[in-house]
This record gives C-alpha cells, sequence and structure tokens, in this order.
C-alpha cells in the first residue's frame, strides 16, 4: 500500500472471531530444515509473506527446488546447497539462520539485504562459524561465506545477550557439521528463550538428536535431518494485536485455532492481558479474551516474549493508570530501535512516556492524533500495528507504512478492517 494508511476508529466495543496466519517463525525454521534434509519435504500453513518468501529466494538462490502454492511450500528430493546469492531483506530468520548453512557448500555465497539489515547485530554468529571452520568474510551485512564443501563444528562460546537468533541459526544446520555443535551462552541472560525452544523442539521432531539439558548449553549431535511434512501454527504474535484490541475497547475477540500448547513467544501475551483485567477463555471456536470496563496498567518483564512489547505498549498508553514494560533492551536492535520509536510514536500522540535502559515506563495522558504527522511504523510490522492498535480509541490516527505488516500478516489491513467494522 502506498500513502498513509487511516486507523479504523471503534465507536463500540469490538467483537469477532479472526484467522491470523501460520508462524513466520515456524515456517521459516520449517523450510530451511526441510532443505537440509535433502528433501522429500513439505510445509503446510506458510503464511504468504515477505519473510517467508525470503526464505524461499535464498534457498532457491542455492540452488533448492521449492514450489510455492498458497500456503502449500514443497521442497523437492537435492543433492545439497550449491554456491548463490542471498538477499536477506529485513527478515532475521534469514540473515541469521542461512550462514550456517552455507558454510556446507562448495564455494562463495554472498549476504545483503535491506539498508537497515546492515545494521542489525550478526557478529557472534558470524564469528562462531569463524571459530568452528567456516570462512567469512565481513562482520555485519554485505559478507560472504567462502564455503569448502563442510565445517568441522565442535564447541563454541557466544553471547546471545541481543538475539536468540545467534544461538537458532547455529543449532539448525548442526547436525550437517562433522562433530555437531555444542553451543555455549557465555552472557546476560538470551533474549526470547521461547524461540530456541521453538528450534530444539523442531530439531527433534526432525530426528536430531539435541542435548538442552544445562542451562545456557545446546548440544547437537551430528547425522541426519529427516525429511518431515510440517504443519504451521497460527502466529500467536500476530494473533496478539487482535486480542488486544478487545482490552482497549471492553469487547470480546476470539482466534481461531489457537493451540492448547505451544513454543511460540506470543503465547506470552495472555497472562499480560490477564495483567491488564482481560478475561482469557479457551474453547472449541479458538481462544477468548474479553476486555475490562476499566484498564489497569501493568508491571511485567517482557525479556522472553520481546516481540510483544509494541502491543503491549500500545494497550499501555491507553490504561488510566501507569505502566512499567522491562527486560526488552534487546529491542535496539530489532527491525528498529523499537523502544526509541515506541517513545516518539507514543510522544508524538500526546502520550507521557520514558525510555528507560531496558524498557518504557508509560504513564496516563489524553491522547490525541496529531495533524503535522503520521504514526511512524519504521518499516517495522510491529510498530505499524501497534499505530493501529492506538488508533481504535484515538480517532484521526493514520499510519504512514501500514504495508510494512506484510513482512508477517500479508492482509492485515483487510482482517483488521473487517474486524472492528
Amino acid at each position: 500500500m502506498t500513502g498513509t494508511w487511516p486507523a479504523p476508529h471503534a465507536t463500540a466495543p469490538v467483537r469477532g472471531r479472526v484467522t491470523v496466519p501460520g508462524s513466520k517463525s515456524m515456517t521459516n525454521r520449517a523450510i530451511l530444515l526441510a532443505a537440509l534434509s535433502g528433501g522429500p519435504a513439505s510445509v503446510d500453513g506458510a503464511p504468504a509473506t515477505r519473510d517467508t518468501m525470503l526464505m524461499v529466494e535464498a534457498l532457491r538462490a542455492m540452488r533448492v527446488p521449492i514450489d510455492v502454492d498458497g500456503e502449500h511450500v514443497t521442497v523437492h528430493r537435492h543433492a545439497g546447497l550449491a554456491a548463490g546469492s542471498v538477499d536477506c531483506g529485513l527478515a532475521g530468520t534469514v540473515m541469521r539462520f542461512m550462514p550456517p548453512a552455507a558454510a556446507l557448500v562448495e564455494g562463495v555465497v554472498r549476504f545483503d539485504g535491506d539498508e537497515r539489515a546492515r545494521e542489525r547485530p550478526m557478529g557472534p554468529v558470524l564469528d562462531a562459524l569463524r571459530s568452528l571452520g567456516a570462512v567469512i568474510v565481513g562482520d555485519s551485512l554485505p559478507f560472504v561465506v567462502v564455503g569448502e564443501g563442510g565445517i568441522d563444528g565442535g564447541t563454541v562460546t557466544i553471547d546471545a545477550s541481543e538475539s536468540s537468533q545467534f544461538v537458532s541459526g547455529l543449532l539448525l544446520s548442526a547436525a550437517r557439521f562433522d562433530k555437531g555443535v555444542t553451543v555455549v551462552h557465555d552472557g546476560k541472560p538470551v533474549p526470547s528463550l521461547p524461540h530456541i525452544d521453538m528450534t530444539v523442539a523442531m530439531l527433534r521432531h526432525a530426528g536430531v538428536v539435541v542435548d538442552d539439558s544445562e542451562p545456557n548449553t545446546w548440544r547437537v549431535e551430528p547425522g541426519q535431518i529427516a525429511p518431515t511434512d510440517w504443519v504451521v501454527e497460527p502466529d500467536l504474535s500476530n494473533a496478539s494485536v487482535f486480542l488486544a484490541a478487545a482490552a482497549v475497547t471492553a469487547g470480546s475477540v476470539t482466534v481461531a485455532g489457537w493451540p492448547a500448547e505451544s513454543t511460540q513467544p506470543g503465547i506470552g501475551i495472555l497472562p499480560v492481558l490477564r495483567e491488564f483485567g482481560c478475561t482469557v477463555a479457551a474453547g472449541a471456536d479458538g481462544l477468548t479474551v474479553t476486555g475490562p470496563d476499566t484498564l489497569r496498567g501493568v508491571d511485567v518483564d517482557l525479556h522472553d516474549v520481546g516481540e510483544l512489547t509494541p502491543t503491549v505498549a500500545a494497550v499501555a498508553a491507553l490504561a488510566p493508570t501507569p505502566s512499567r514494560l522491562r527486560g526488552v533492551a534487546h529491542l535496539r536492535g530489532h527491525e528498529t530501535d523499537r523502544i526509541a520509536a515506541l517513545a516518539a510514536e507514543i510522544t508524538a500522540v500526546g502520550g507521557d512516556v520514558d525510555e528507560t535502559p531496558d524498557g518504557l515506563e508509560i504513564r496516563p495522558a489524553p491522547l490525541t492524533a496529531p495533524t503535522d504527522r503520521p504514526w511512524r511504523a519504521y518499516a517495522d510490522h510491529r510498530m505499524a500495528t501497534a499505530g493501529a492498535l492506538v488508533g481504535l480509541v484515538v480517532p484521526g490516527v493514520e499510519i504512514d507504512d501500514i504495508g510494512a505488516t506484510g513482512k508477517t500478516f500479508p492482509d492485515f489491513p483487510g482482517s483488521w478492517a473487517a474486524l472492528v467494522g
């Protein structure tokens, strides 16, 4: 979409049922594992998002035969990955997951991406690969992996406090390394640990032996990755903003297909919404959140579920009592500096917010849409959806780049408008 997007304004409690696309995080792990298995393998429920297609095109560039038919991805039998050029776009899963796979090829694999992607941290995973025997030129995008047809593997110590993707990226290809991999995290706590749990669970499902019994240590034994037909869960982080619509309008929203159990970090929105005063109920039709007559502020540590911070911050800005969001210093290295971006945009609509070293303090204030500027998305899908959430309550909010939601939700504007309408 081009031009600013007028965020729908709710004149009554939002009530409805929504279906969200599959999890991008699960999808890109599944597609890579399917490719590393040699095929044939499939991924069902893959969302038609930019991040999904960036992973597909990255593997196609490395000579993996892949067909995409709607939400079904088929990886055909092949002899292995080959040299090529990879466009990472702004997808962390591509820029962090593909270099270890590239170390397996014979030849040169070149990596680049969007301008903002060149600013995102890459050092820990590239340095780890070097210590395991890979030849890499560069420390951030653009960089080159000079593959020698395999990699020794072994034990490596890294600081993954900026991104759990550094660990997941190494683990996903580790079974194909000669000695497997033992990854030891040595630093501040790893953010978004549920994402690593997802990686471990998916590796085990594909027959890979993983030992994570020791804190901050993950051991992957060398061996085969079994060709697997994957079924992707709904993206619970994308679903969270729809559930939050019920919270801020005293409405009731049901998300279809919500799993009873999940390794997705998005499941962490439920206890946070309860803190805001919502009620949560699972039923045959899906999971339903009902908003309170009056929101209450929260004091929450979002370290393990940092991707939910924009949604939580938007709800907090609409609450009549103060909130404190903690544990998310690592968000400064995401698609944008999400802490600074949230502070700027909430302030622009009249909010009272301070950045802290690891999060935000948000106090109640009357909010009004500015007349001189739109809500800025910063090319970040979660910033765009946070603006849509604020716009439910604050009339006149416009978002400069709602198209950024295509990263993980192909028709967010249509689904959002349908729910509010």
